[in-house]
C-alpha cells in the first residue's frame, strides 16, 4: 500500500540526511509505528507521504503509483492526517472542523451532515450536544476525538498520525489508544503512527519501525522487538522488563478462563461450601441480576459459615473486559493484592476468572 525505495531527504542548509536511504513497505490495512528519538527522522518520513516534505532521493508509491506523478491535493484530500497539536480550525464549529475535507471534496449537504453525526457519534460525543460548538469548549481529549473523526471525514484509505495522543493527560491517552485500537480492528485502515513512546508503540503497532539518524535500525512485530532487539540501542530503547512489556500484547479474551461457581445474595455460606467442595480456585463469583459484584473465597467461608453472602462478600476493585490486556489484569492484582480476576464481555455478563497463574504462564508461552 505504501513504500518507500531508496528515499533521502535533506533539508537546506543542512550537511546530513535527516532522512537516509530509506526502504520500507507496508502492507495494507497494517498500522506501522515510527518509533525513535527527537530528531531521528520519524516525522519528516511519516510527512514525505503526503509531500508535506518533498523527498530529495528515491521514490514514494501509494497503492502502486508514485506520489509525484500524481496531484498533490488530491493525494493529500485522499489521507487522513492527525497531528499532535490536534490542529482544529478555532474559528469554526465542530461540525465544519470535521467536515473541511468533505466541504473541499463538494459531497452535497445532506451527506456532509450525516456523516459529521456518525463520526461524532463514533467517537462518543453526541453531536447534538457538541456540533455547534467551538474548539475551545472542548476538553483536550474531546478535540483530540474530533481530530481523529475529521481525519476519518472521507473515509480515507490511508491515515498519518503524528504523536496523535502526546498532548493529553495519561488516563485520557490510554482511553484513545483503546478506543482508536478497537476502530482500527473495524477499519482495517493503513497507518503510519509516530511516536517517541516505546510503550506506545508496542500496544499500538501491527509493526514497528526503530529509526535512528534517519535510518531504519529494526522493522519487526512488537513480540520480536521485544524478544530479539537486533542492536544495543533497540534494546536500551526496549528497556528492561520485556516480559512485563510483552504482557501488553496478550488481550484477557487470550487467556483460558477459568469457570468459578457463582452464587447470589441470597445465598448462604454454607451454600456457598458446597460449590467450592470441587473448584481448585477457592473463590465463588458474586452476582445479582447477572452481573458480577464481588467474590467470597474458602477463607470467608470457613470464617463466617453462619452468615449471609450480602455480609461478607468482597467487592472486586474493577472488572476486567475481555479485550483489555495482560499488563492492566497483572497492574490491577498487584495494586490490590489480589490473585485473580473476573472478566466481563462487551455486556458486562461474567465470562470467567483469570489468576495470577495464568499471567505467569502468558509470559512464558510468550517468550517461547
Amino acid at each position: 500500500m505504501i513504500e518507500f525505495r531508496n528515499v533521502t531527504k535533506y533539508f537546506p542548509r543542512s550537511t546530513e540526511p535527516a532522512v537516509n536511504n530509506l526502504t520500507l513497505n507496508i502492507p495494507k490495512g497494517q498500522l506501522t509505528v515510527l518509533v525513535g528519538p527527537s530528531g531521528c527522522g520519524k516525522t519528516t518520513t511519516m510527512k514525505m507521504v503526503n509531500r508535506i516534505c518533498e523527498v530529495t532521493e528515491g521514490t514514494i508509491y501509494v497503492d502502486g503509483n508514485d506520489i509525484y506523478k500524481m496531484d498533490s491535493i488530491q493525494l493529500r484530500l485522499n489521507i487522513g492526517y492527525v497531528i499532535q497539536e490536534i490542529g482544529l480550525f478555532p474559528h469554526m464549529t465542530i461540525k465544519d472542523n470535521v467536515a473541511t475535507v468533505l466541504y473541499e471534496k463538494k459531497w452535497p449537504k445532506d451527506k456532509i451532515n450525516e456523516r459529521v453525526d456518525q463520526l461524532l457519534n463514533l467517537m462518543s460525543l453526541d453531536p447534538e450536544v457538541y456540533k455547534d460548538r467551538k474548539p475551545s469548549s472542548l476538553s483536550g481529549g474531546q478535540r483530540q476525538r474530533v481530530g481523529v473523526a475529521r481525519a476519518m471525514a472521507s473515509n480515507p484509505p490511508i491515515m498519518l498520525m503524528d504523536e496523535p495522543f502526546a498532548a493529553v493527560d495519561p488516563i485520557t491517552r490510554e482511553r484513545l489508544q483503546n478506543e482508536f485500537l478497537e476502530l482500527q480492528n473495524k477499519m482495517k485502515k493503513t497507518i503510519i503512527f509516530v511516536t517517541h513512546d516505546i510503550n506506545e508503540a508496542i500496544k499500538m503497532g501491527d509493526k514497528i519501525a526503530v529509526m535512528k539518524e534517519g535510518e531504519i535500525i529494526q522493522y519487526d512485530t512488537p513480540k520480536k522487538l521485544l524478544q530479539s532487539p537486533k542492536t544495543e540501542f533497540v534494546r536500551n530503547l526496549v528497556g528492561s522488563n520485556p516480559s512485563i512489556k510483552s504482557l501488553s500484547l496478550i488481550k484477557a479474551r487470550d487467556i483460558d478462563f477459568k469457570i468459578a461457581p457463582t452464587i447470589q445474595f441470597k445465598n448462604k455460606v454454607s451454600e456457598v461450601k458446597e460449590k467450592l467442595e470441587n473448584n481448585d480456585l477457592n473463590i465463588a463469583v458474586v452476582k445479582e441480576h447477572e452481573q458480577v459484584c464481588g467474590f467470597i473465597s474458602n477463607l470467608d467461608v470457613l470464617n463466617f459459615e453462619n452468615s449471609a453472602v450480602e455480609e461478607i462478600y468482597r467487592k472486586y476493585p474493577c472488572l476486567i473486559k475481555d479485550d483489555d490486556s495482560l499488563s492492566k489484569v497483572l497492574s490491577i492484582m498487584l495494586d490490590y493484592n489480589i490473585y485473580h480476576v473476573a472478566v466481563v464481555d462487551y455486556q458486562n455478563k461474567f465470562s470467567g476468572v483469570i489468576t495470577i497463574q495464568d499471567i505467569f504462564r502468558a509470559v512464558g508461552s510468550n517468550e517461547s
